[in-house]
């Protein structure tokens, strides 16, 4: 079976009445976590976007008070993921400027964790891979924003 385009689909939604939609919905957040957790934060919490990001941060923050710092296998695998769950909060967001502040904060708790990342290639690349994403990010915002991302990105670059 062919999955039919976004167009069709949004077409197709707009003729629904209001039940049929809560229905199908419903459904979707049924069968996949993801979904239901899309499905929670627009319903929920889209509405306020800085109290979601300070949720994640916190979320982040936790995470990496947990973080083996001696054992560099142990770290690589917690930050990466800790990613994983930041690009899924990212994808929820659906905001570049989101985007860009919660890598930059990753980062910058690495950075403030003290965590040696010099002392292993893989820890090395991960960390220039976010500085990588930021920049790309940072490049589609406004120039006063940019500003504002350049100063953090280049006390990020320092670690490096």
């Amino acid at each position: 079976m062919k999955a039919a385009t976004i167009n069709e689909i949004k077409q197709e939604l707009t003729t629904l009445p209001p039940y049929k939609l809560a229905e199908i919905c419903l459904r979707l957040a049924k069968y996949k976590n993801d979904n239901k957790e899309l499905l929670t934060y627009l319903l929920f919490e889209a509405s306020d976007e800085t109290a979601y990001i300070q949720t994640v941060k916190n979320e982040i923050d936790n995470e990496f008070t947990g973080l083996p710092k001696p054992n560099l296998y142990l770290t690589k695998k917690s930050l990466r993921k800790i990613l994983r769950s930041l690009a899924k909060y990212i994808r929820h967001i659906g905001s570049k400027q989101a985007e860009a502040e919660l890598l930059i904060y990753f980062c910058t708790k690495i950075k403030e964790g003290r965590i040696p990342i010099r002392d292993s290639p893989v820890l090395v690349n991960l960390y220039r891979n976010q500085l990588k994403k930021i920049h790309t990010v940072v490049s589609t915002l406004h120039e006063d924003l940019q500003y504002d991302y350049q100063r953090d990105i280049q006390q990020l670059a320092s670690l490096v």
